[in-house]
């Protein structure tokens, strides 16, 4: 029997999503990695190899899908963002494609959204001062997101470009936040909470130094996705605790691939469901986001749930 594909626009999901739909989307997909399967994701590159895309696959005990993530450098030339994304949603009965969803803004919140998970079960819970690396596409629903869990007071921008820096820093601040543009060491010394959203590389000096950050500081990495990508010196990881969504992902395309092989990696499900331990007070916490294909599914299924429609 013949069923119709159900097809939603990116314009559908982004007026339905926002940051409670999303954190709690990314609270059952965390809590459906500690018994359920996850499956690594696969990041290519296109024709060019300037522009990439990750193959994101997922399954649940009733639902499975892939998202086709893509990052398009040369876009903004045509008028289009350089981030977009897909989700595939299959029908279960007969092995095909049931639905596809456009996701692109969705998916920004998707990301914040982990991060936020990560702060509000790594952090400590009187973080008010917040320092984001990075002024692109992201960072600001980084802050947004962050900002829900924890009573952010302060917001640092740090960015090498110091004009995209400034217009980040105003454009928080349109939003009624305290932010202000500053150095990396600066932002540093003063954050209870790091978040690092660039695209930085393994061939170029990591964002800033081990020694900078304080005991007690939180650190969300989510701009490592791809191998080569780093932003964090590696002497973090023998003096920080480290979570992530899939240790084997983490190892080989977040930014534990630079880790030492004998870095615990602690999947941040376990500290969900409260099988494992988070901070202890004077703790470095670091959280390797490289993204999983559950936070897709469950996000997917969320949005189709706020349309009023079912698979």
């Amino acid at each position: 029997m013949s069923r119709r594909l159900l097809h939603i626009t990116e314009e559908e999901t982004a007026a339905v999503v926002d940051e409670d739909l999303a954190l709690q989307a990314a609270r059952e997909a965390f809590a459906a990695t500690v018994d359920g399967a996850v499956f690594p994701s696969l990041a290519v590159h296109g024709s060019d190899p300037r522009n990439r895309f990750t193959l994101k696959p997922s399954a649940s005990a009733t639902h499975a899908g892939v998202k086709i993530g893509s990052y398009w450098p040369g876009n903004p030339e045509q008028g289009l963002p350089r981030h977009h994304s897909t989700l595939l949603l299959f029908d279960q009965t007969i092995g095909r494609i049931a639905a596809v969803l456009e996701v692109g803004k969705a998916n920004a919140y998707r990301t914040a959204a982990a991060d936020a998970l990560a702060v509000d079960l790594l952090a400590r819970p009187d973080a008010t001062t917040l320092a984001v690396f990075g002024t692109g596409h992201q960072a600001a629903y980084e802050v947004r997101a962050v900002s829900r869990v924890r009573p952010v007071q302060e917001v640092l921008v740090v960015g090498r470009d110091k004009d995209r820096a400034a217009r980040m820093a105003a454009d928080l601040a349109s939003e009624g936040r305290t932010a202000t543009v500053t150095g990396a060491e600066e932002a540093c010394a003063r954050a209870d909470v790091i978040v690092t959203a660039t695209n930085a590389t393994a061939d170029a000096p990591p964002l800033f130094p081990a020694e900078w950050v304080r005991p007690g500081t939180h650190i969300s990495c989510m701009g490592a996705d791809a191998p080569g990508k780093r932003e964090l010196d590696p002497g973090l990881f023998s003096v920080a605790r480290v979570f992530c969504d899939l240790p084997e992902q983490a190892r080989r395309m977040g930014e534990s691939q630079h880790a030492p092989e004998e870095t615990v990696l602690t999947p941040l499900g376990q500290v969900l469901t409260g099988r494992v331990a988070g901070r202890a007070d004077d703790d470095i916490t670091v959280f390797d986001s490289s993204g999983i294909g559950l936070q897709d599914l469950y996000l997917g299924l969320a949005l189709l749930k706020k349309l009023d429609m079912t698979l």
